[in-house]
């Protein structure tokens, strides 16, 4: 029986991180970026106001200080009275008319609007009386107040997006703001997932007598493209061991991963092998887990594409999809972390496992609301318990680890729980 993490080791010595290549912006989202982004041009690329207000030479509005006055200057110094300024023109967002500020005048300004020549600041609107001709200044602005300046952002030469960053939101933004139309990325790894078994029907038609639902090509596609893979999900493969070989030779020219389940115990696991055989090197060995210690990893075709057999069992087939596909999707898309956040809980209830294999319990974490500490409860996959139980799955929102040499854990414990997708 070989230990999790001897296997997954097997496993991520399989990994290849596909080429790099060149997407849309709209595309990049969740990817690495795989190259440095050095900016040709200023951000912003010229001076602009930062406010609705008027722009003005600082000098027009600095009221002299004296000991008595009506005005407070932006020191909150008395002034002798009021700076009175005519407006000569306006400036909208998206001017491209030239405008030069003479002294002792002032201009409306909207946000984002090109900051006319000569003027070295912008007064506030709510800073002035508002008047449409000749604005009475209330406070006093110092030169470079509420101007956003050439370059601010980024000069010519920075790095906007360095490489191996994740491109989120603020990333496209800013690849969008230094004028970049493509990126080049890691891109998803492709994944095939395969179903095998004759009892297996499509959720478009009824069950008939000893069949049921399809659920491990729609349940572990989903966990894919959680994990960040491009998903074809091929569905229920013909039980005909020529069809079979043409599906999953088909999955292994467009694939960097493919996922078989339903193909370790029973009748049709040993056909699924038969067939694959003759594609490569699939072994299917007992791991010391807990559910899902039955699986099947190897490398098919010619360029020698990981490929895993999964129990037919959702919640194991999941389980397993989780420990070990997972962190290869991962490790593909060039994450330096392929592992989920791990954390210290304390039990509310006490929790069995089984001897000599590393236990992935369902699990519900919660937050006390006094000492801030993390606490678990286990929801099943004990000794006895109904592990194929999906809808108990479905209500966690984690894992709850248990080490191969314990088998009971007792209320008030701590364990090592491994977050799960967030919800909501």
């Amino acid at each position: 029986m070989r230990s999790v993490d001897e296997q997954l080791a097997r496993v991520l010595e399989a990994a290849v991180v596909p080429q790099p290549v060149r997407v849309a912006i709209s595309e990049a989202q969740g990817l690495l970026c795989a190259e440095e982004v050095v900016t040709e041009r200023p951000l912003p690329g010229f001076d602009q106001a930062a406010i609705d207000g008027y722009a003005v030479r600082a000098v027009d509005v600095q009221v002299p200080r004296t000991p008595a006055g009506a005005l407070a200057t932006a020191s909150g110094d008395p002034a002798p009275g009021p700076v009175v300024l005519p407006v000569v023109g306006e400036v909208l967002a998206g001017s491209r008319q030239p405008v030069r500020l003479q002294p002792r005048q002032a201009v409306r300004v909207d946000t984002g609007a090109p900051l006319p020549t000569l003027a070295d600041a912008v007064l506030p609107l709510s800073w002035t009386d508002g008047h449409a001709a000749r604005i009475t200044v209330n406070r006093a602005v110092r030169s470079g107040d509420f101007v956003r300046h050439t370059g601010d952002d980024v000069q010519p030469g920075d790095v906007a997006v360095r490489s191996g960053t994740v491109i989120g939101a603020a990333q496209v933004g800013l690849l969008a703001a230094v004028g970049r139309d493509k990126v080049l990325v890691n891109p998803r790894p492709r994944m095939s997932v395969i179903s095998v078994g004759g009892e297996l029907v499509d959720i478009d038609r009824t069950p008939g007598s000893g069949q049921v639902y399809d659920v491990n090509s729609y349940a572990l596609s989903a966990a894919a493209r959680d994990a960040g893979a491009t998903v074809n999900r091929v569905g229920i493969a013909a039980g005909d061991p020529r069809r079979l070989r043409e599906v999953v030779e088909g999955q292994l020219l467009r694939s960097e991963i493919v996922v078989i389940s339903g193909a370790v115990g029973g009748a049709a696991s040993e056909q699924v092998r038969e067939v694959l055989a003759d594609l490569g090197e699939v072994t299917v060995d007992r791991v010391a887990m807990h559910p899902g210690s039955v699986q099947g990893f190897g490398r098919l075709g010619a360029d020698m594409v990981p490929t895993f057999l999964l129990p037919a069992n959702p919640v194991s087939a999941l389980v397993v999809f989780e420990v070990m596909v997972r962190p290869l999707v991962r490790v593909a898309l060039g994450k330096r972390n392929p592992r989920r956040r791990v954390v210290t809980a304390r039990t509310v209830g006490p929790v069995t496992s089984i001897a000599g294999r590393r236990g992935y319990l369902r699990g519900q974490l919660m937050r006390d609301e006094k000492t801030d500490e993390y606490l678990v409860q286990a929801l099943g996959g004990a000794p006895g318990s109904s592990s194929h139980l999906l809808a108990t799955l479905a209500d966690a929102n984690c894992l709850v680890l248990v080490a191969e040499d314990v088998t009971e854990v007792r209320t008030g414990d701590e364990v090592q729980v491994v977050f799960l997708a967030q919800r909501g």
